[in-house]
């Protein structure tokens, strides 16, 4: 019978792939399994964040992966107004963590186009029986339907495509959110991504009541919006899709399912994920050097750490939890724009703060300070709880 791994991790998505770069990087001697029911790691997707979403200390992990970068910082495009703010930006590449993980893992490590069935402490049993066994367990593999239903909020969807165009886009910086569109189901805005002077990646987002994603649909708005802004498509070279929660209640015992099963849980499967933009890359980070870091690595230690580790972030993510019930509850939408219009009026810093999860008592005083951009009984009736979304369905693409 083969030795059983150090550590195994089922996922091989954007969290579970840190996790086995932090471990590579910090503990080289152990031997650490990744599984993954996709062909690649990382799946297909862009992954952007503000440089200072990630502290200093935890860079390392991130730069190899880093397929282009922004230092000249990003604009916004509201009805009302446009701003240039001067956070530097980057964009991590499925295919740039794919390559990463097979670099840093033997290729026996790296098992891809395997599906999992069940997770353990002891291992990883996959669908044809086999096990993979191991010290320590770790389950990443995104977050589970039955968790999801217990939750309250709403869906950021979204379709990207990375356009090859035949003249220069003429974009100096990205676009982070471009809500000058037109407002479809929810809050809409367009993010554009200039790789190089013909290459430009395009995403149409909406917050949505519903995790519907019509595709054609989405497909023929980027194409629409390229025609608005005098580009001629030459090729479409990528396509990806996602559904994400936004989530404004329920506890954080929703998450209990994954906790029980006596193993780490990281990622989004654990909750780990920034509550009004569902965005998880500084968190995923942070984790995977935490966890890097502990003297024990077996099941055990690992679920104790991964559940504190994730009651923490539940508790500290409660305002942006708030700010969902108001995008939500409080505005109609139609109107749900007017919240990031005035939002996007507020110090570079504090936006800065924002998006890494790590604003300041005073950063949540001035987000709510003065008329909100919302009928004033409605945010009330949010911020208390009484106006909140009714309960998230489960995911459906």
């Amino acid at each position: 019978m083969a030795r059983p791994y150090d550590i195994a991790i089922a996922g091989g998505g954007l969290a579970g792939a840190l996790v086995a770069l932090a471990l590579a990087r910090h503990h080289p001697e152990l031997r650490v399994a990744l599984v993954e029911a996709g062909d690649t790691i990382g799946g297909n997707h862009i992954w952007s964040f503000f440089a200072t979403d990630i502290a200093p200390a935890h860079r390392a992990l991130v730069e190899p992966l880093i397929a282009a970068r922004w230092d000249e910082g990003y604009k916004v495009v509201f009805p009302r107004f446009s701003r240039v703010l001067d956070t530097p930006y980057r964009s991590i590449t499925s295919e740039r963590l794919d390559a990463a993980v097979r670099a840093a893992l033997a290729p026996e490590q790296v098992m891809t186009g395997v599906t999992v069935s069940r997770v353990a402490a002891d291992g990883i049993t996959l669908d044809d029986g086999s096990v993979v066994a191991a010290h320590g367990v770790i389950d990443a593999r995104g977050i589970a339907a039955q968790d999801v239903a217990l939750l309250r909020g709403g869906w950021q969807k979204f379709t990207g495509q990375m356009l090859t165009l035949e003249r220069p886009h003429g974009l100096q910086r990205p676009v982070v959110m471009d809500a000058s569109v037109v407002q479809h189901d929810g809050y809409r805005f367009v993010y554009c991504l200039p790789f190089s002077s013909h290459e430009v990646f395009v995403e149409d987002t909406y917050y949505s009541d519903t995790p519907e994603l019509d595709l054609a649909l989405l497909k023929q708005r980027i194409a629409e919006y390229a025609q608005g802004h005098g580009w001629t498509i030459a090729h479409v070279s990528r396509t990806e899709t996602g559904v994400l929660p936004v989530v404004s209640g329920a506890g954080h015992t929703a998450f209990a399912s994954v906790f029980a099963q006596g193993t780490g849980v990281a990622g989004v499967r654990a909750g780990l994920f920034q509550p009004l933009t569902s965005y998880s890359l500084p968190d995923a980070v942070r984790f995977a050097h935490e966890l890097a870091a502990l003297d024990d690595l077996g099941s055990a230690a690992l679920a104790r750490f991964s559940q504190r580790y994730a009651a923490h972030h539940w508790r500290s993510r409660r305002f942006y939890r708030t700010l969902t019930a108001m995008l939500f509850g409080a505005a109609a939408p139609k109107d749900r724009y007017k919240v990031l219009e005035r939002f996007y009026t507020l110090d570079d810093a504090l936006i800065e703060r924002f998006y890494a999860g790590q604003g300041t008592f005073g950063d949540k005083a001035r987000v709510l300070a003065g008329k909100p951009p919302v009928p004033l009984s409605a945010a009330i009736l949010a911020l208390a709880g009484s106006g909140a979304p009714g309960f998230l369905e489960t995911k459906r693409q």
